[in-house]
């Protein structure tokens, strides 16, 4: 099977040779403590650098300064895309929020809602790059989970995760009427 790199071929090559080697390497100089492995790692820098360090093409430096409009804490944050239902609500990690506006509700219906969460757990909203005020409309406490298909019938014999249908339920009402009088019928018009 092949594997894809998870980045730059460049950088998972460097990852794997540094993963492969370093261990190598501070096992034939018996060194198995952070301390003997910290005054190692100058060596082995220098060492590896002197056989797999290629010069650049060019020494431009293309990094950039960051902006000062730049948010670093919501770059850094876990991102994903929401669509607002028609009472304003959405849903993140089993819980429901609701966008609070001041504008017509009907212009934010159905519309595209970024999620942002740091690394705090900190939930931020945003619609076209414009903060949303929002409450907390429900924490589920308990959310239907998926099961492996080896363990169902684990899952199934436990009781807690039982469900008896309503006594209105359709299944408990079949085979009467609406009034809850039986139904008669004659076998010889279902023989005909």
């Amino acid at each position: 099977m092949c594997q894809l790199p998870q980045a730059k071929g460049r950088v998972e090559r460097a990852n794997e040779t540094l993963q492969a080697r370093l261990p190598k390497e501070l096992r034939l100089r018996n060194l198995s403590n952070m301390a003997d492995g910290n005054l190692f790692l100058p060596e082995f820098i220098d060492d590896y650098n002197s056989r797999f360090a290629v010069q650049p093409r060019s020494t431009f430096d293309f990094h950039r300064p960051l902006s000062p409009s730049s948010d670093l804490e919501r770059i850094f944050s876990w991102q994903e895309t929401r669509t607002l239902s028609n009472n304003l609500t959405l849903q993140y990690k089993n819980v429901v929020y609701q966008v609070q506006t001041k504008r017509s509700a009907l212009s934010l219906r159905k519309a595209s809602v970024l999620v942002c969460e740091n690394s705090r757990g900190k939930i931020d909203l945003f619609h076209n790059h414009h903060p949303l005020l929002y409450t907390l409309f429900n924490h589920q406490e308990k959310q239907a989970q998926v099961v492996s298909a080896k363990s169902i019938s684990l899952e199934l014999q436990n009781l807690s995760y039982a469900h008896e249908p309503a006594p209105s339920h359709p299944w408990r009402t079949y085979g009467t009427h609406l009034d809850g009088s039986p139904i008669q019928q004659d076998i010889s018009t279902l023989e005909k």
